[in-house]
C-alpha cells in the first residue's frame, strides 16, 4: 500500500521524505521488521520504541511513524505525530483493508466474565450456522483454526491482521475480549464495533491503572466510542453499569437477575451438573452453575437477541453449550469428592465461585480452597483474596500462583497479613503449588469440594521470567490416579 494513502487520516505534524513509496508491512516490534515495512515507534510502559528506529532501518524499514524526530533523518521517510499510540490503530485498519467494515465485531469488557461471554457467543453463533472468529484470553480462533495468544487483546497491528484473516475466511462475526489495558493503550483504535457488553467492575489491574477510577474510566471509554449504529448491553446488577453508558451514543439495553431489565433470569434448580433457569419467561436447562454464570448467559442471550436471532433458537443452542476451559471446571475424584479448577484471581471472582459452590452443596460437605496471588501485580488485593477465601471455606491453603520475579513466600505473607488469629486457625501455607493441591486432596472426604483457584486454563507457572509447565487439572488427575 502506498504510504501517502496509509497516513491520509492521521494528520501528521511533519513528514520528512517521500510518501509515494510502497509499504509492504507494519510493525511496532523492530525485531519483526522486513524490507519495505513501516516501523511504528511507541513509548510503552517497559521500553520506548524510538530507541529502536536505527535497528528498524537496518532491517529494511522504509518509513518511520514516530513522536520525536531523530537529529538526522536519513535512509527512510519520517512521519511525526503527537501520539503514535493514538494513530497506530487507524493506520493498521487502513493497511488491512478496514476488516470491521466487512464483519460484525462484538466487544466484551468488565473485570470478570469476558472470556466466558465471548467464547459462548462464538460457540453459539457457530451452532446457529454462522462463520465466526474469537479473540480471547484463552485462545484466538478463526472458525476451527486455533491461534495461540499472549495478551487478552493483541496489539492493533496483530488485531487488524487477525480480523483481516477472519474476513478472508468468510466470517460473519468476531467476538472479542476488550481489556482495560487494550482500551487505555488504544489497541482497539480504528475498529468499528457492532455492539459492546459490560459484565461487572471490581478491583483489578491497579498496578497499571493506579486508581480504581482510572480503571473504571478505561472501561467507560470503550462505550463512549461506540457509534450510534451499535448497541450496548450492560449488567444492571453492577453499580457501575449505568456509569459506563453515561455518554454512550449506542442503543442501550440492560440485563439482570435481580432488578427490572430488558433481559431477566432466575434460577429454578441447581446441581453440580448444571441449572434449570427461567430466562424471559422461557424455561431452559444449562450446563453451568452459579449466579454469576446466569448473568453471563443473560449477556449472551441479550446479545443474540440484539443481533436478530429468535429467542427459541437461542435457548435451544444455549442448552448445549459447555463451560469454558478453566472456568468452574470440575474434576471428579474416585474417593467421592469434587475438585473445581477456576481462573478466579480477584476477590470478587473468588467470592462468585465460592458462592456457586455453596449454592450446590447447600450445607452438605466442606469446602477446601487452594489459592494464591500473582507476583509483580496489584499487591493491595492479596490480603483481600485471603479474606474472601477464609470467609467462605472450611479450610484454606495459601500457595504460589505465578510468582513471576517476586519471592513466593513474600506474596504468601502479604496474603496472610489480611487475616486475624481466629481466621488463621483454618489456614495452611504451602509454597509449592503441587504439594498444596496434594495436601487439599489428602484432607478432602466424600462429598467435599476442593476449589483450586487462580490459574484456570493456564498450563504454566511463571517463575523468574521462565514459564514452567504446570496444569492444575493435570496435577489433580495425576493425584486421583494414585488414589
Amino acid at each position: 500500500m502506498i504510504l501517502e494513502s496509509l497516513i491520509k487520516n492521521i494528520k501528521p505534524i511533519t513528514v520528512v521524505g517521500k510518501t509515494d513509496i510502497d509499504i509492504t508491512g507494519i510493525n511496532i516490534d523492530s525485531r519483526k521488521i522486513q524490507p519495505g515495512h513501516l516501523f511504528v515507534a511507541i513509548k510503552g510502559t517497559q521500553t520506548d520504541g524510538h530507541a529502536y528506529i536505527e535497528k528498524a532501518i537496518q532491517l529494511g524499514a522504509v518509513a518511520i511513524l514516530c513522536e520525536d524526530l531523530p537529529t538526522v533523518c536519513e535512509e527512510a521517510t519520517y512521519i511525526q505525530v503527537a501520539s503514535t499510540e493514538d494513530v497506530v490503530g487507524k493506520v493498521a485498519t487502513l493497511f488491512y483493508g478496514d476488516p470491521t467494515s466487512k464483519l460484525k465485531l462484538l466487544g466484551v469488557t468488565g473485570t470478570n466474565g469476558k472470556t466466558t461471554i465471548a467464547t459462548l457467543l462464538y460457540n453459539m453463533f457457530r451452532k446457529l450456522g454462522y462463520k465466526c472468529g474469537l479473540l480471547s484470553t484463552v485462545c484466538n480462533y478463526i472458525e476451527e483454526e486455533q491461534l495461540p495468544t499472549s495478551h487478552t487483546t493483541p496489539d492493533p497491528i496483530e488485531l487488524n491482521q487477525l480480523l483481516s484473516k477472519m474476513v478472508d475466511a468468510g466470517c460473519d462475526y468476531a467476538f472479542m475480549e476488550c481489556s482495560s489495558h487494550a482500551i487505555a493503550q488504544k489497541r482497539i483504535g480504528g475498529l468499528r464495533f457492532a455492539g459492546g457488553i459490560f459484565t461487572n467492575l471490581t478491583r483489578d489491574h491497579l498496578d497499571y491503572h493506579k486508581t480504581f477510577e482510572n480503571y473504571r474510566d478505561a472501561k467507560k471509554a470503550f462505550f463512549d466510542a461506540l457509534p450510534k449504529s451499535a448497541f450496548a448491553i450492560i449488567n444492571a446488577d453492577d453499580k457501575n453499569g449505568m456509569y459506563m453508558v453515561q455518554n454512550c451514543k449506542a442503543t442501550i439495553k440492560t440485563y439482570s437477575t435481580r432488578a427490572m431489565a430488558d433481559f431477566k433470569a432466575k434460577i429454578l434448580e441447581c446441581h453440580f451438573e448444571g441449572m434449570y433457569l427461567d430466562i424471559d419467561r422461557h424455561e431452559v436447562g444449562v450446563q453451568f452453575i452459579g449466579k454469576f454464570n446466569v448473568s453471563n448467559l443473560l449477556a449472551v442471550y441479550g446479545t443474540a437477541i440484539m443481533l436478530g436471532e429468535k429467542a427459541e433458537d437461542i435457548l435451544v443452542v444455549m442448552s448445549t453449550l459447555k463451560s469454558v476451559n478453566g472456568r468452574l471446571d470440575p474434576v471428579r475424584s474416585p474417593e467421592g469428592y469434587t475438585a473445581i479448577v477456576d481462573y478466579a484471581h480477584t476477590p470478587d471472582a473468588l467470592e462468585n465461585v465460592l458462592n456457586a459452590i455453596h449454592e450446590v452443596l447447600n450445607g452438605k460437605g466442606q469446602v477446601i480452597t487452594v489459592c494464591g496471588a500473582g507476583g509483580n501485580r496489584d499487591k493491595g488485593k492479596r490480603p483481600l483474596m485471603a479474606q474472601e477465601a477464609v470467609k467462605q471455606s472450611d479450610k484454606v491453603i495459601i500457595t504460589s500462583d505465578n510468582p513471576r520475579f517476586e519471592d513466593p513466600q513474600d506474596i504468601i505473607n502479604d496474603m496472610l497479613a489480611g487475616l486475624d488469629k481466629q481466621q488463621m486457625k483454618k489456614v495452611l501455607s504451602i509454597v509449592d503449588r503441587k504439594e498444596a493441591i496434594r495436601t487439599a486432596c489428602m484432607m478432602a472426604k466424600k462429598g467435599d469440594v476442593i476449589l483450586v483457584a487462580g490459574k484456570g486454563h493456564e498450563d504454566y507457572q511463571e517463575i523468574k521470567g521462565v514459564k514452567h509447565h504446570f496444569d492444575d487439572k493435570e496435577i489433580l488427575r495425576n493425584i486421583f490416579a494414585e488414589q
